[in-house]
């Protein structure tokens, strides 16, 4: 019971995550927004539906015990007990949106049902008692549930505001016993017996709801990268309800793990709309830009953009004699001695979202040293404006990307080995940045940026696309395939 509580607060905050965001003024702004269309309200609410009745079934009613008049019999002592719904199935359903919050309606359902019963009464000659067992059918049954949904602290606060079972009819089918026991307990019970469904599925949507709730207000409010940054995952504000959606804002920008982030740093200013052709999917998840200057600002901050190269597949890039026609002083000074290149990122890379991709500018100084014996003589600084672009791509529920060099211009800061051909230096500064860095920066932008979605579920085929300031994945969504002994993920085909 409990892993399933735990899927059904997944399937809640999928829903939950499914109206278009209307953008509203906070003191604190949310860079993600994740929307579930009406296709993905459907998906939920089929989801939901399936693993509310496998939560119910099979349901166990109180026992029904009452004195009943039976025609030329007399008065009759009846008790029904072990009365188990076993089996639900539902003929059709719907949800709604607006702005009271969600209402998930499930009609035409049917019921099964199976009890034992045994009466008892005497006469003046001697007792008389029975026993035996019953199926009762459900027909008709009704259930509806209006939910409403609110930020509450950087969680979310679920609560029911109305809860109901209706059913029209029931039919009592007993095993044994006489004819009159029959019209007995359609007369005295039919009622009960329809109450006792009623109120107890209402009541076991109820409690549900209320596990739901602790465990969506027990969701983390981060999600690690790795142990540099961790993606803030609080929510901004209430969601906002359309008759068709629902969306939530999210913080989304990245911080230094337990650390508190100002998101205050940055200004999301205002988004252009989404394509009126976008791809129709069930989740669309944008991300602002900042997101991808978060986590740049922290891996800045944490001095991990700094990288010492003394080995490059061509290795004569790094020995005086490979450079005695671009730098001959440095030859001249220095023959044949092994070399390392220490590149020091001098500010936060800048990210931007374009048409195509991401743009990024970084900042950086690339000082020249030479290997003698065990010292490292710096003979050079060299500072770069490197001009780069990311095709991004979904791997699993990550998004990953991969950088391509566009252009470097290189500028002489200081020398001891006079001047420099700096057009020359540059084009070596350039390739050895091509064949060390960007595979080395690659190789970990394809680990991928965690993206907010519930655990259980899996992205399918999905669609990036970028406009002015935001990339927006649009994608239909999976459960999470699991094999006996280990969970098995649905992976998207990527060409390569």
């Amino acid at each position: 019971m409990g892993s399933f509580t735990k899927f059904m607060a997944s399937a809640i905050f999928f829903i939950v995550l499914s109206f278009f965001l209307v953008p509203t003024r906070t003191q604190e702004e949310g860079f993600i927004s994740f929307v579930i269309s009406s296709k993905g309200l459907e998906f939920s609410k089929d989801l939901l539906i399936e693993q509310a009745v496998s939560s119910i079934i099979p349901l166990q009613l109180p026992q029904i015990e009452k004195s009943v008049k039976i025609p030329l019999v007399g008065q009759v002592h009846v008790v029904l007990s072990n009365i188990t719904i076993y089996n639900v199935d539902i003929a059709s359903s719907y949800v709604e949106t607006g702005d009271s919050g969600i209402a998930l309606i499930a009609s035409g359902a049917t019921a099964n049902l199976s009890m034992d019963w045994c009466y008892s009464y005497s006469t003046w000659l001697f007792d008389i008692s029975d026993h035996g067992d019953a199926s009762i059918q459900v027909e008709g049954m009704e259930v509806g549930v209006t939910l409403a949904l609110n930020g509450q602290e950087g969680t979310l606060k679920l609560s029911v505001l109305e809860c109901g079972c209706y059913v029209k009819d029931i039919s009592i089918k007993l095993d044994g016993g006489a004819s009159w026991l029959y019209q007995g307990l359609v007369d005295a019970f039919e009622g009960q017996i329809v109450s006792a469904v009623e109120d107890n599925i209402s009541k076991k949507i109820r409690e549900g709801i209320m596990k739901l709730d602790f465990l969506l207000q027990s969701l983390p409010k981060q999600i690690a990268l790795d142990d540099i940054a961790a993606l803030n995952v609080t929510f901004v504000g209430n969601p906002v309800f359309s008759n068709s959606s629902i969306e939530f804002q999210i913080n989304g920008l990245f911080m230094a793990p337990n650390d508190d982030f100002a998101s205050s740093l940055y200004n999301k200013g205002s988004l252009d709309p989404v394509p009126f052709n976008a791809p129709a999917k069930m989740v669309e998840i944008s991300l602002h830009e900042n997101v991808f200057s978060s986590v740049s600002l922290v891996f800045f901050k944490a001095n991990y953009m700094q990288w010492v190269i003394n080995k490059t597949p061509d290795q004569s890039l790094l020995n005086t004699a490979g450079w005695k026609y671009i730098v001959p002083q440095l030859y001249k000074q220095y023959p044949n001695e092994d070399m390392e290149l220490n590149i020091s990122v001098s500010s936060p890379p800048i990210m931007t979202v374009v048409n195509n991709g991401i743009n990024i500018t970084v900042y950086s100084d690339v000082t020249i040293g030479v290997m003698d014996a065990d010292e490292v003589i710096p003979v050079a600084c060299i500072s770069l404006e490197i001009h780069a672009s990311c095709s991004p791509d979904i791997l699993i529920n990550k998004l990953a990307g991969t950088v391509k060099l566009n252009h470097v211009t290189a500028y002489l800061k200081w020398s001891k080995i006079g001047n420099l051909h700096m057009h020359l230096v540059q084009a070596v500064l350039s390739t050895i940045l091509k064949t060390v860095v960007v595979p080395y920066v690659n190789l970990h932008l394809w680990k991928g940026l965690p993206l907010p979605l519930p655990h259980g579920f899996t992205l399918h085929n999905s669609e990036i696309v970028s406009i002015n300031s935001r990339l927006t994945i649009f994608s239909d969504v999976a459960i999470a395939e699991r094999s006996p002994t280990s969970v098995k993920w649905q992976r998207r085909a990527r060409k390569m």
